[in-house]
């Protein structure tokens, strides 16, 4: 990939000229292969270039200025953004490459890596142990019911007789009911008892009278 640099060699603007040489100064400091275009005499380059900045990068006159940065077709940014990138020791990642090894920004990418894969560890691990702390209260939940079943042995009586004391009352009911339905056939008796007791009372009475009346006619 090669870094395109878009230039204006005869500006006369003070400032791009500046911004111009430290864009390309800091790329050879870094010994990075980038190439120089120069809209000032290449219609070409100047077209290309104009094209290419994306629209909410270009100002408000729609006329990007020099030095634009891209990696090949992809447009990486103009000076402000060169300039963050460089401050936060990021120029690579701006331009699209891979940090050298040993370089502050490679060390930066590990150091964030590690940093990465240590959370997602301690996340892991965070999860195993609730993951157990569950299954070990769950665990210490049932051997604490049971162990209270086994101390108490007065509170489990207590629930079997209750359990046992409901069907016992549903036996006295049923025995009350059938003593008063005993009663009542009981008193039936005792009436129709008493209703055959007087028939036979005034049959007696009847003969006693009729011998009294024979007795009396002899």
């Amino acid at each position: 990939m090669v870094i395109k640099v878009f230039l204006a060699s005869s500006s006369g603007s003070t400032a791009i000229k500046k911004k111009q040489q430290d864009v390309v100064g800091f790329l050879e400091a870094l010994k990075i292969d980038y190439t120089q275009l120069d809209i000032a005499s290449n219609e070409e380059n100047r077209m290309w270039m104009r094209e290419n900045v994306p629209g909410e990068k270009k100002p408000t006159n729609g006329i990007p200025l020099p030095p634009q940065i891209f990696n090949e077709e992809i447009y990486c940014g103009d000076y402000e953004t060169f300039f963050e990138a460089k401050e936060d020791n990021a120029v690579y990642e701006f331009l699209g490459l891979t940090p050298p090894p040993g370089s502050k920004e490679a060390q930066q990418a590990e150091n964030a890596q590690k940093l990465h894969n240590g959370s997602a560890a301690e996340e892991h691990l965070d999860d195993d142990k609730t993951k157990k702390e569950n299954v070990e209260a769950e665990q210490n939940g049932d051997a604490h019911t049971a162990e209270l079943e086994e101390d108490d042995p007065d509170n489990k009586a207590e629930t079997d007789a209750q359990e046992e004391e409901e069907p016992a009352e549903e036996d006295e009911e049923s025995r009350k009911v059938a003593e008063e339905e005993e009663q009542e056939e009981g008193d039936e008796d005792r009436v129709k008892d008493n209703h055959l007791v007087s028939e036979e009372e005034e049959e007696l009475r009847e003969l006693e009278e009729e011998e009294e009346q024979a007795s009396e006619e002899d």
